[in-house]
């Protein structure tokens, strides 16, 4: 093969394996080796190892987050929460179970509301989050978040006060389906949040977590709806919304850590994976408990405070295990280095093709 075509193979190499741009960006993940890399004949052993790697004085390789604990990760539980309750509350009054669509509309209200007042603590002064409202950047997760917000807090609160004053009902109608309608972007888009940003255990499970996100809010609302349920119809739909959460949650749970290999494990090890853990054992066990007590109101209380603090904890470890993966830089630098390897590879092959 001569110079020229040896050129020419590599450079369709070079093409044939080039990441795609955008959300499918990994973590770490340069454009292109930089300078001139002699190929190692096949055979050949390298004469140096390869060093070890250690950062910068000991600094971590990422700029980790710098969102306040409790404020961001209550404001995710409780985002999730008024979510799913929205939709439950949407479900009830369209089945007739009054009583349900009650407590859902104001736990909804109430748990956005909170959430709202978590975020404005976090960002230091409410000026900060209006300000956030002066464009409408539909590539952002953060500037469609907050108009996301400002659209859903009134629907739900006009739907909760039409409830208990008992003025405007076809308002307050209106209102909560609404309300049900923007919940789940109100559930899901904190997972585009944290994930567009350069946390591995964030951004590489993008996929995923807005699954995760989704089921840990339903699991919490199924919590509510089993607290506040009177009677066997009003736990029914309490019960099916929290297994559907849970079924769903551990589903893409599961998905991303064998997705994500070793960048996975902050969801299952040290403290970010005990609370993780411990979530899901407290959503299984709360859903099995809804299930189990039609008549006993002390499991059904149990098994309510379980679901709710099983979603709660999801999203403590969740937001921990994103925290771990930024000061270690063997989440940044492992994967880089084989995603290197295999790159390398991939243009070996093609030259020689």
């Amino acid at each position: 093969m001569t110079g020229r075509d040896d050129a020419r193979g590599d450079g369709a190499g070079r093409d044939a394996v080039t990441a795609r741009p955008g959300r499918e960006a990994v973590t770490g993940a340069p454009g292109r080796v930089p300078g001139p890399r002699r190929r190692r004949r096949r055979g050949e052993q390298a004469m140096v190892p390869e060093a070890e790697f250690t950062s910068y004085y000991g600094k971590p390789v990422l700029n980790g987050p710098v969102w306040k604990v409790p404020d961001v990760p209550a404001y995710l539980f409780l985002g999730g929460l008024a979510g799913g309750a929205s939709l439950l509350a949407a479900g009830s009054q369209v089945t007739g179970r009054a009583h349900l669509a009650r407590v859902t509309k104001i736990g909804a209200l109430g748990a956005i509301g909170a959430s709202v007042v978590a975020l404005v603590h976090d960002l230091g002064r409410p000026s900060r989050f209006v300000n956030m409202l002066r464009v409408i950047k539909p590539t952002s997760p953060m500037s469609m978040g907050s108009w996301l917000l400002s659209v859903y807090g009134p629907m739900a609160g006009l739907a909760a006060a039409s409830e208990v004053t008992g003025l405007l009902p076809r308002i307050g109608a209106a209102a909560t389906a609404a309300a049900a309608v923007t919940g789940p972007g109100v559930a899901s888009y904190t997972a585009a949040l944290v994930a567009d940003t350069a946390v591995p255990a964030w951004h590489d499970a993008h996929r995923e977590l807005p699954y995760v996100f989704v089921g840990s809010g339903a699991v919490a609302a199924g919590g509510l709806g089993v607290l506040a349920a009177r009677r066997p119809t009003d736990l029914t739909p309490a019960r099916n919304f929290a297994l559907f959460g849970t079924a769903l949650e551990l589903g893409a749970s599961r998905l991303l850590e064998r997705r994500l290999g070793m960048v996975a494990e902050p969801y299952h090890q040290g403290r970010s994976g005990t609370l993780v853990r411990v979530g899901e054992a407290l959503a299984v066990a709360g859903t099995a408990g809804a299930f189990a007590a039609r008549r006993s109101r002390i499991v059904r209380a149990l098994s309510g405070a379980a679901l709710l603090a099983g979603s709660a904890l999801t999203k403590w470890g969740v937001f921990g295990a994103g925290r771990v993966s930024a000061a270690d830089p063997k989440y940044t630098v492992v994967p880089q280095r084989e995603r290197l390897r295999h790159r390398q590879a991939a243009r070996d092959g093609a030259a020689e093709r």
